[in-house]
């Protein structure tokens, strides 16, 4: 990370209690913003701070133990998943996007007595009640009127009193350095979800080391639009976003991303490939729409040319383009998943800085990231500071799995003693993804571990290397590749390919289904063209239906495979 001092770092932290002491030093600095009645509504980190005690004071007062929490990101959120972590309990995290059924399975796994949630979970948390979830507490953030439930502001007002009568029981409470107190739910991309037991001092040394790869300033405003209960966007915008001392915006929802971005002044955007991608292809239709992609070009070259002799003048030359999403952006940090090395390259000539990460549930979340500094398109950057990496098993390219050991390495999986010792080996956690690393260091994903396609003839294929490629056409939303057994000593390679509709007719004009089938199968023999000859992809699905994903934007593989099974059956 260059010279800078180490004295212009932030003091590292090991726990939530003194990330909550930090907050305290910020005092009117705003911690968060939120819309309501179409009106931005400020929270101050001295009021966030005393909110956190206050629901710390009412679950010391109670025989709570663990709580759920799922909803929204909103500020209620977060406030409980801190109150009951500082007051030294367990907290459950739950995805917003969860079945009933779904919901009601972790609620019984994860064995906890209380429930903060939503409205619209009230259903699912009765239902867990009847299936014999031991729930004692029911706590509503939207306030609602019933019977049995707790108003989200009764908490807030009764930890307030407890505070007020000098009967606290906050400054006593100690943290154990290795004991569970996040208890997380695997995504969920394969069949069968785990819980991952994390303690305060996995995320707090992951967060602490954030700071060597990227800053954040208080100055910073960050967007929280990826699902909250994700260590993704947990540990990076909200717990490292306000351990930096920055305001934390929270997004209407997808569609109003790019409205949100600029109303905040948005200056750190955290997302996945998918989002990103998908703004590309929008600013670039725009650009080649008004007849300025020649233009575009031009300037780019120009701007890379003054780049070589130090003058940045991007923001400048391209703030027009800029004033389309949001022109105060300076990072974007994303991971879950790779990005294509021309949208990462895109960005950058515009001026915006792209910094990957890397990481798992199990890893808190990241081992390792980019720097502005230290970056190569289509890398995973370099080891966090107090993260080591090593690949095993490599074969004749150097390619094997990543294996990461370090302080953020989850305590292991809940009651699933098995699947830890699978899991983590002499301290060092299988991540399940295939890689190597260059001789500078840098670390390359080159696919998981559990996608491979091994061919008959013993030569393995990464599926997403030949996605990057389909997903390059200009109507493809978004792509899977498979494999498919042709016959008993053949196995072919296959696609199943998300189009944009209005831009398949834009490109091709109107034409039938089989037409446009014959056109982009022309499309696909080209990509084969530059492929070896095992790689080919011989068959393709072509439909507007999206792939099942997680919250976090990843194929449910699994799901889909299903679906082509019952397809072919038919």
């Amino acid at each position: 990370m260059g010279k800078k001092s180490e004295k212009k770092y932030y003091a590292e932290i090991s726990n939530f209690r003194e990330l909550v002491k930090r907050y305290e030093s910020f005092g009117e600095n705003i911690a968060f913003k939120y819309k309501q009645n179409n009106k931005i509504e400020e929270i101050t980190y001295n009021q966030y701070a005393k909110d956190i005690k206050k629901v710390a004071e009412k679950i010391l007062d109670s025989d709570v133990k663990r709580v759920a929490v799922i909803g929204n990101n909103r500020y209620e959120w977060v406030i409980t998943y801190l109150g009951v972590t500082t007051a030294g309990k367990v907290i459950v995290p739950l995805d917003k996007a969860l079945t009933d059924k779904e919901i009601q399975k972790m609620l019984k796994i994860s064995k906890v007595d209380a429930i903060v949630y939503d409205e619209k979970y009230q259903s699912a948390v009765e239902g867990a009640i009847k299936e014999g979830c031991n729930i004692k507490y029911k706590i509503c953030m939207d306030n609602i009127e019933k019977e049995g439930v707790l108003k989200f502001n009764q908490i807030l007002e009764e930890g307030e009193k407890i505070i007020n009568s000098g009967k606290t029981k906050y400054e006593n409470v100690e943290i154990e350095e290795n004991q569970m107190y996040i208890m997380l739910f695997t995504s969920g991309t394969t069949n069968e979800p785990k819980a991952v037991m994390l303690s305060q001092q996995n995320i707090c040394k992951n967060i602490s080391a954030y700071q060597y790869n990227f800053m954040i300033y208080p100055q910073d405003t960050l967007l929280s639009f990826l699902p909250i209960h994700h260590t993704f966007e947990c540990s990076i915008t909200i717990i490292y976003g306000t351990y930096c001392g920055a305001t934390i915006a929270f997004c209407e929802g997808l569609r109003h991303i790019a409205d949100n971005l600029k109303e905040f002044k948005v200056s750190i955007f955290v997302a996945v490939p998918l989002v990103l991608e998908t703004m590309a292809k929008k600013i670039q239709k725009a650009i080649a729409d008004s007849g300025k992609k020649g233009l575009i070009n031009q300037m780019t070259k120009l701007s890379n040319i003054l780049l070589k002799c130090k003058i940045d003048i991007r923001k400048k030359l391209f703030k027009p383009v800029l004033k389309q999403f949001d022109e105060y952006l300076r990072v974007v940090l994303y991971g879950a998943a790779p990005m294509d090395k021309e949208t990462i390259k895109w960005y950058n000539n515009l001026g915006i800085d792209l910094i990957q990460g890397y990481g798992l549930t199990e890893s808190s979340p990241v081992l390792t990231a980019e720097s502005s500094r230290q970056k190569r398109a289509g890398s995973i950057g370099i080891p966090l500071k107090n993260v080591e990496i090593k690949i095993d098993s490599k074969d004749t390219d150097g390619v094997g799995e990543i294996l990461g050991k370090g302080p953020n390495i989850m305590l292991g999986y809940y009651q699933n003693e098995e699947a830890t010792k699978k899991a983590i080996e002499n301290g060092w956690l299988h991540t399940g993804d295939y890689g190597y690393i260059d001789e500078d260091g840098f670390i390359y994903i080159t696919g998981r571990k559990s996608d491979i396609i091994v061919l008959r003839n013993g030569k393995n294929i990464y599926p997403q290397e030949l996605e990057f490629l389909i997903n390059k056409l200009p109507y493809v939303a978004e792509n899977m590749v498979y494999a498919r057994n042709k016959n008993k000593t053949d196995t072919m390679m296959c696609a199943k390919i998300v189009y944009n509709k209005d831009n398949l007719v834009e490109h091709f004009g109107e034409k039938t289904k089989e037409e446009y089938e014959k056109l982009v199968w022309e499309d696909i023999k080209n990509i084969n063209k530059d492929l070896p000859t095992y790689k080919h992809i011989k068959e393709f699905i072509l439909t507007e239906e999206p792939l099942e994903k997680t919250t976090t934007q990843k194929v449910k593989r699994f799901v889909e495979m299903k679906k082509l099974e019952k397809v072919s059956k038919n």
